[in-house]
């Protein structure tokens, strides 16, 4: 495993963002989901078992990951730029990309867009919808005035630890992240609460949960996208995933040239959990004609 760095400029600032390569072979880009717990480790288990045949990139998103994170107010154009001059400069015109959780909407929306630019597409548990206005019926009105209280120095440090204490962070994993609730314990939890920790997290992080880096207001819009793509698309999701965000994969499902795979466990971080079954669902798709 290599570990290197992405430095791109946004809004005034240079950022660093961390990236892993393994293997070699055709490229295959690895993006994890944008949640506040997530960074490119992730997807490890994942490029471990696809390296034999593949030179796999795993790069972490600009204002998550493992590198300082400035108070920039992100929001979805941040994420299509950033997603664009990765598949320029960083792993150009990849044979593949897998995107995970809320990364596949980029993913489309960049395929949709350019055409061939991120080669096969292997969505695992894709969602296009932030957690809060999932909870609330798809409503993100309130997420406009929440998520400028967490850019403030006292007040948004304090709204931001409500959200990722200890205890909230492992009812969130039970609830909808693993199927195993004993999954986010010692060095795995260990890990995870230094991710939510790391000084600036807040700014990204409140802007996923609150539906303000949503790049598609509904179902539809997600699901036209899709249809737009002229890549193969193989969805992936688990059979214990929640019952909305199932319900938003399952009709992603029926695009005409998306195939998809229900593995019999796991929920929104299955890739994570369960890589050996979510390898065995890619690699036919990475390896086959279509």
């Amino acid at each position: 495993m290599t570990t290197d760095y992405v430095t791109w400029n946004w809004s005034g600032e240079a950022l660093r963002v961390g990236l892993d390569r393994l293997g070699e072979g055709p490229t295959v880009l690895l993006l994890p989901a944008l949640s506040s717990i997530s960074t490119r480790r992730e997807m490890r288990p994942l490029q471990e078992r696809l390296a034999s045949e593949f030179a796999t990139v795993a790069v972490d998103w600009p204002g998550f990951g493992d590198e300082p994170r400035p108070p920039i107010r992100w929001e979805p154009a941040s994420y299509m730029a950033f997603l664009q001059h990765v598949v320029t400069h960083v792993a150009p015109r990849p044979f593949a990309t897998i995107a995970a959780g809320h990364a596949a909407s980029y993913a489309l929306s960049a395929a949709a867009s350019a055409p061939n630019s991120l080669g096969r597409l292997c969505l695992i548990a894709p969602t296009w919808r932030g957690p809060l206005p999932t909870m609330m019926g798809g409503r993100r009105g309130v997420g406009k005035w929440i998520a400028p209280v967490g850019d403030l120095p006292v007040l948004g440090d304090l709204l931001y630890r409500l959200n990722v204490n200890p205890p909230v962070v492992r009812m969130m994993a039970r609830g909808h992240v693993y199927s195993d609730p004993n999954w986010l314990r010692g060095e795995h939890f260990t890990q995870k609460m230094v991710v939510v920790a790391a000084q600036g997290a807040r700014h990204a992080s409140i802007r996923f949960v609150t539906g303000m880096l949503d790049l598609m207001p509904d179902r539809s819009s997600f699901l036209q996208t899709a249809q737009r793509v002229n890549a193969p698309i193989l969805v992936i999701y688990g059979a214990e995933t929640p019952r909305r965000s199932k319900a938003e994969m399952q009709a992603l499902a029926t695009v005409p040239h998306v195939r998809s795979v229900e593995l019999p466990k796991g929920k929104l971080a299955l890739h994570e959990e369960f890589p050996d079954a979510v390898a065995n669902a890619v690699r036919p798709f990475l390896t086959t004609e279509t």
